[in-house]
This record gives C-alpha cells, structure tokens and sequence, in this order.
C-alpha cells in the first residue's frame, strides 16, 4: 500500500509499504478521505507540533473517512462507511475518571507525541482498534463524515458552555475550520444567534454561508464591549483572548478552544476578573465524535466548510493551500482514490 511520511520539514515522501494486518481486536479500513488539521501544518511546515517533535517518518492524519476493508470477526462488511475516534485512551486518574481525553498515556493518529509515533491516516490503508469504528449512517456520505472529528472538537467546547448556549448571543471569535464548525455546532445547541470574527474576509464569509448572523474584520472594526453571553475563542491568538474577554457581558462564559503555544502570551486579564467570567479551557474532546456524525446526518450542508479537495499525492498543493486560511476552509486530500 502506499502511504505519506513527513520526513523533514517541507517534505514529504509516499512510500510502498507492508499492507497492515489486524488483531482479532482490531479492524482495517480502506481510507477515503482526510482532512488537514493545524497540528498537521505544524508537523510539515516546522517538523514539530509544539514540543512534539517528528523523530522518525510520520504519516499525518487524524481526521478521517473510508470503508471497512476487512474486519477478523466479520462484524462489518467490507465496503461499510466508516469514521474513526483517533484516540487511544491512556490511564485513568482521580479526579479525571471521566474524563479519558485527559488521561495520561494515551494516543492520537498521526502524532508524534508518543514514542515510537503513533501513525496516522494519509495511507491507503490503516488498522484501528474496533472500539475506534463508527459506522456511518446510511444518509451520511463518506465524504461529508471526513469532518466528525474537527465537528467533534467544536461541539465539546461548545458543551462547556452548557445551557449558557441556549437562546445566547454567541460570538466566534476566528473563523478557520473549527469556528466554522463551532458555528454550525452552537446553532444546533440552540444559540440565538452568532457573531463570527476574523481578520481576513475570505474566512469571514465562510463564517456568513455557516449561518452566523453577523461578521466583524477586526483588522478594522471594534467588536462591541460585553454584548456576548458565550463567546468560542477558535483562534488560539493571544489577541484575541484579550477581544473575548472585552466582548463578553458580566458574569458571561469563555471557552477556549483553540490551541495556543506553549509558552507566555500577553492578554488582558482585567475584564476576566472585573466581570466574574467563567472561562473553560477545551482539548480534543471525548465521545462528541457520535453526535458530530448525527449532526451531519441532519445537516449535510456543514459539508461547504470543505472548499479544496486534493490527490494524496500532492502533499506540497495541499498543505499550502491548507495554510492559505483567506483561500481556504477545510482542505481534504483524496486518498488514491481506485
């Protein structure tokens, strides 16, 4: 079979390799379709994810679609519609019992925060553990199911807002893929409406077709001081931390859930104690990924954040135009298809 490795920075070889065999307990898929995320930019562009160096080839991709190819117990058919729960859940701990996604030791496709790394989906096959399958409902396309998992993401941190979401003013402060979705995902937990931002127009109308209401460039408009009841920072840039915590109203609610470096940023934390907020970190998320799929069951139209769709093989096309956030939303890459 062939699959991409990330080899060093900005390169990228497909290589022939063993066709993976599954464990009894484990199940191979016919990969479809994969989605490029930020920590997979992050692996070509600069070889490192935060501290997660690339120390061996890497094969990127946790976002991902296919088929079953074959399953040992016979469960699924071949040809069934599939998406995965790329983790691996680690050790549990008190205090955290429920929470898996926060349990040390586990695993993520395509990353290399695990030694030997853990690898990913741009392959033309890939072996999972069974409890990682979910079958796609009949009205779901594999197309359309590429996007569970960053949908997933979105409707976690939007459920750390809990019934605050509710007939709420919400604000989606950047408007890459996961604000997009975290648009589509607020509405359906029942928003009164959104206000997305950004700084550039191309995501900004994106954000407009996803059904938000109104969208504000911060390049060169102010968003209104504390007018918001929840705000979804998808951003992961210090500045604009500091904007959610202006435009939320006293006592109202901040999730963070986009990722930041790990290191010290300025943000202004003044208006963070002064109005009481309630402000939740978000990582990853933990079952989300099955109601993610019934919401793209129910609203297939989430599928226009997809706006490039690439050949595997064209890693370089890919990931640049990936990068490319005023050109594109969510970019996917075709795997061989046969």
């Amino acid at each position: 079979m062939r699959a991409a490795f990330i080899t060093a920075k900005q390169t990228v070889e497909v290589r022939d390799v063993p066709t993976p065999e599954p464990r009894e307990d484990e199940v191979r898929i016919r990969v479809d379709y994969v989605g490029v995320c930020g920590s997979d930019l992050h692996y070509y562009f600069e070889g490192a994810n935060g501290a997660f160096v690339v120390q061996e080839p890497l094969v990127p991709g946790h976002e991902l679609s296919g088929r079953i190819d074959f399953d040992p117990k016979g469960e699924w058919a071949p040809g069934t519609g599939v998406t995965v729960h790329p983790a691996r859940f680690g050790d549990s701990q008190p205090g955290i019992e429920d929470d898996p996604h926060l349990w040390p030791n586990g695993s993520y496709l395509g990353s290399a925060s695990t030694w030997p790394h853990t690898q990913g989906a741009l392959a033309e096959q890939l072996v999972v553990d069974r409890s990682m399958i979910r079958v796609l409902p009949e009205s779901l396309t594999v197309r359309t199911a590429v996007l569970a998992e960053p949908l997933a993401v979105a409707m976690h941190g939007v459920a750390k807002a809990g019934d605050a979401i509710k007939g709420a003013r919400v604000l989606v402060t950047g408007s890459g893929p996961i604000g997009l979705l975290a648009i589509a995902a607020a509405l359906d937990a029942g928003a009164a409406s959104v206000t997305a931002t950004d700084v550039l127009e191309g995501p900004l109308q994106r954000a407009l077709g996803m059904g938000a209401e109104a969208a504000i460039n911060v390049a060169t408009d102010e968003v209104p001081e504390g007018a918001f009841d929840v705000v979804l920072e998808c951003s992961g840039v210090a500045p604009s931390i500091s904007t959610a915590f202006h435009a939320a109203r006293k006592a109202a609610t901040v999730v963070q859930i986009g990722m930041v470096p790990n290191e010290p940023r300025p943000v202004n934390l003044a208006p963070f104690i002064s109005k009481e907020l309630r402000v939740y970190g978000t990582f990853r998320f933990k079952d989300e990924i099955d109601a993610a799929i019934s919401l793209l069951a129910k609203r297939p139209e989430i599928e226009l954040v997809i706006t490039h769709e690439f050949d595997a093989g064209n890693t370089a096309e890919l990931f640049a135009v990936a990068r490319d956030s005023e050109a594109s939303g969510k970019v996917i890459a075709t795997v061989w298809p046969e």
